[in-house]
């Protein structure tokens, strides 16, 4: 059901009135309208709108400039000065309506495209040389704008000449290791026998590329790049003046905050493909970035989180459809989000594989088999751990997400769930229960808020406050306390929104131990849905206008502190792979500011952590002798310097030489956790009727025994535990 404020849409409605009963109107008028709606629902109801200024204006011209051409593809520096002339004239043309600097970038933006495509099909008709030592950058961000039409030009030479290298590096790869592997595999990757079809058809194509030489290999991946900057350029021409027009828009309202967007139709179903769950088939959460696909989130359950290699932050290059498919590979640079989803949707059973470029630089080739994403993955679940000559009977809760369905009456509730589940481990005598809330991207406030109170008194929980109003005070109103015993939370920089409420509460009374990497990610901030077609009356032939996600509350903790940017700070932290790499909140362009408010008091008598300097002294000693950590801490350092070079050599040579080098760094960190020998991992007696009741069930429970077997977080967490009982 979507959020309707009274005074948002009264507002508007009079505002409009008159221009609503017109018979007829223009592009610009719709405009007009869609622009001064969005603005009045943002300076009615926004947290903390910006004053509409020259300063303003700045903001919104970086941003626009930014998305227009981040990659330094379509203008020079001469038409970027042409548009500067607008810098700080936007904010004047939003109060008093004029096109004028959109128009002209959409001219600006549409002779780039036609110019570029008579670069790229020129450039294309002869061979690279590969020999010549010459570099490219590859982060638009790093590069000046062409200073004329010639170093434009010589951008998209180094631009094509680096694409076509890929391609034809990938080309000799397989040609070499068909020299090393002269047998071919009569299993497939899932160990199923091959036909006797598909093997001829495989030894038919591995006689033939071992045939070709390497001129015709380039002359191969030159007509490839070709093909792929065709399709890519029709995609492009065929946009609408409503695509430009919601990135100007977007572009106005991500200044206030990233959060806060404008939606057409067709985008708000992409948004909402996107939060119910899964991009049908692999179970993934997907975000469009400027040019690629990132991964954001592997849903608990679906099929890429069952087979454990595509992660978030991948950037999605190609996808290509396995199986008996005789579809080449689509690179997806530059793709909508929408045809993207696209591709990757297909029938449970078939395959997809997709190329995704990690953190690291390295390149992967990913095969998921598409399946429907199981949901009970997602639910709150327990068992027992001990850990030997350290400590026994602890239990452990996963809560991948803070799930609620208010659809229902008796739906699921996590907060219901984790309960019973704290239930079970009571009736198991445990010494100490440890949540694990990494990963855990929020959900519910409502579930957060009861959730707090089964391990404190009654009490505040979090502070949730409008624009010029006082917080409103969200308290668990139940005295009782179902669990009092010793308690860690485990986050990591992806606990965001309610895991990070509930870390903040359970920290400030001095309930749990929070540990994990060096913040949660920082979300503290509302958003809900405005329907525009709700502010206008009549004008049917104007609608669907779209749609406006407003910024539109604040989370404080109770001491006061915001969760806004800074997310929660652990007591204790690890190392993890994102150490040294800005993540979360604070990666995105003009998000909210931390700010605090009054504290509300609070106090409970219930267990309180005791010593938390010692337990933080005790852990670092240990994690600095362990080999694991060491590991762990090396990878984030390379993972923060292979970030960091996004220069490239266009010596073929030495871009495979440096290719290998990076995969077998890669592959060092790989597998850097082995089975705890001395870590015992059990269900609940009373859990293992339902687990046992198909195949599909206890190979799930099967694997998840198995990772908490491996997680050197979880045995750290163990020993902090037994520091905690000392």
């Amino acid at each position: 059901m979507k959020f309707k404020n009274p005074l948002f849409f009264s507002v508007i409605i009079i505002g409009l009135f008159v221009a609503s009963y017109m018979p007829h109107i223009d592009i610009e008028e719709k405009d007009n309208l869609l622009l001064q709606t969005l603005l009045g629902g943002i300076q009615q109801l926004h947290y903390s709108p910006d004053e509409i200024n020259d300063d303003f204006s700045k903001q919104v011209f970086d941003l626009y400039l930014e998305r227009l051409d981040g990659g330094r593809r379509w203008l020079t520096a001469a038409e970027v000065d042409m548009l500067k002339a607008y810098e700080m004239k936007i904010d004047d043309a939003i109060v008093n309506p004029n096109y004028e600097f959109f128009e002209k970038s959409v001219e600006l933006k549409k002779a780039g495209l036609a110019r570029a495509q008579g670069m790229y099909q020129e450039l294309l008709k002869e061979p690279f040389d590969f020999t010549i030592t010459e570099d490219i950058e590859l982060d638009g961000e790093k590069k000046e704008f062409a200073k004329d039409e010639a170093q434009l030009k010589d951008y998209w030479r180094t631009t094509l000449k680096y694409d076509v290298m890929t391609r034809l590096a990938d080309k000799l790869d397989k040609q070499d290791k068909a020299r090393e592997n002269k047998e071919i595999k009569k299993e497939d990757s899932k160990g199923e026998p091959k036909t006797p079809e598909a093997i001829e058809k495989e030894l038919k194509e591995r006689t033939e590329l071992l045939a070709k030489s390497k001129e015709q290999l380039e002359e191969e991946a030159r007509a490839k790049t070709l093909d792929r900057y065709d399709d890519w350029f029709e995609r492009l021409n065929q946009e609408r003046r409503s695509d430009y027009m919601s990135n100007y828009l977007n572009s106005i309202t991500n200044v206030f905050d990233p959060h806060t967007s404008y939606y057409l139709p067709k985008d708000k179903e992409n948004f909402d493909i996107n939060m119910s769950g899964t991009l049908e088939g692999i179970g993934a959460r997907l975000q469009q970035g400027d040019e690629y696909t990132k991964v954001t989130n592997i849903i608990p359950g679906g099929p890429a989180w069952k087979g454990k290699e595509l992660e978030a932050e991948d950037l999605i290059m190609k996808v290509t459809q396995g199986g008996d498919s005789t579809e080449e590979p689509l690179d997806v640079l530059g793709l909508r989000l929408d045809d993207v989803v696209a591709k990757i949707r297909g029938k449970k059973g078939t395959e997809v594989i997709l190329t995704v470029k990690r953190v690291d630089g390295s390149i992967k080739d990913i095969s998921i088999v598409r399946d429907v994403v199981i949901l009970d993955e997602g639910y709150a679940k327990s068992a027992t751990l001990n850990y030997s000559d350290v400590i026994d009977n602890i239990g452990y809760i996963k809560l991948p997400r803070f799930y609620a369905d208010f659809n229902r009456r008796g739906g699921k509730s996590c907060a219901v769930d984790v309960a019973k589940e704290v239930e079970k481990l009571k009736a198991k005598n445990v010494n100490g229960i440890i949540l694990d809330l990494r990963n855990n991207g929020g959900g519910s406030l409502r579930d957060v808020v009861t959730m707090s109170g089964l391990f404190i008194e009654e009490g505040p929980i979090v502070q949730v406050k409008k624009r010029d109003r006082k917080a409103e005070v969200l308290t668990d109103d139940d005295p009782s306390v179902q669990y009092d015993g010793p308690l860690i939370v485990m986050v990591n920089e992806f606990s965001a929104s309610a895991s990070e409420i509930l870390a903040a509460a359970l920290q400030d009374y001095g309930r749990a131990v929070i540990v994990g990497s060096n913040n949660t990610f920082g979300k503290g901030t509302v958003q809900r849905f405005f329907d525009l077609d709700s502010a206008i009356r009549g004008n049917e032939e104007l609608k669907p206008l779209g749609e406006v996600k407003l910024t539109i509350q604040k989370f404080y903790r109770i001491n006061g502190g915001s969760t806004q940017l800074k997310g929660v700070t652990p007591d204790i932290i690890l190392p993890d792979n994102f150490t040294y790499i800005k993540t979360g909140e604070q990666d995105n362009e003009h998000a909210m500011p931390w700010t605090e408010i009054p504290a509300v008091a609070y106090e409970q008598d219930v267990y309180k952590i005791k010593n938390l300097d010692k337990l933080k002294s005790m852990s670092e000693k240990r994690v600095a002798n362990n080999e694991a950590f060491i590991k762990v801490n090396e990878n984030a350092k390379r993972l923060k310097t292979q970030r960091d070079d996004t220069n490239s050599t266009l010596a073929i040579d030495a871009f495979r030489t440096e290719a290998d080098m990076l995969d077998a760094e890669a592959k060092k960190y790989k597998d850097m956790f082995e089975p705890i020998e001395a870590l015992e991992v059990a269900n609940l007696a009373v859990d293992l009727e339902e687990i046992n009741v198909d195949e599909a069930k206890q190979a799930r429970n099967e694997d998840w025994l198995k990772s908490i077997k491996k997680d050197v977080y979880i045995e750290e967490v163990l020993n902090i535990m037994k520091d905690m009982q000392k």
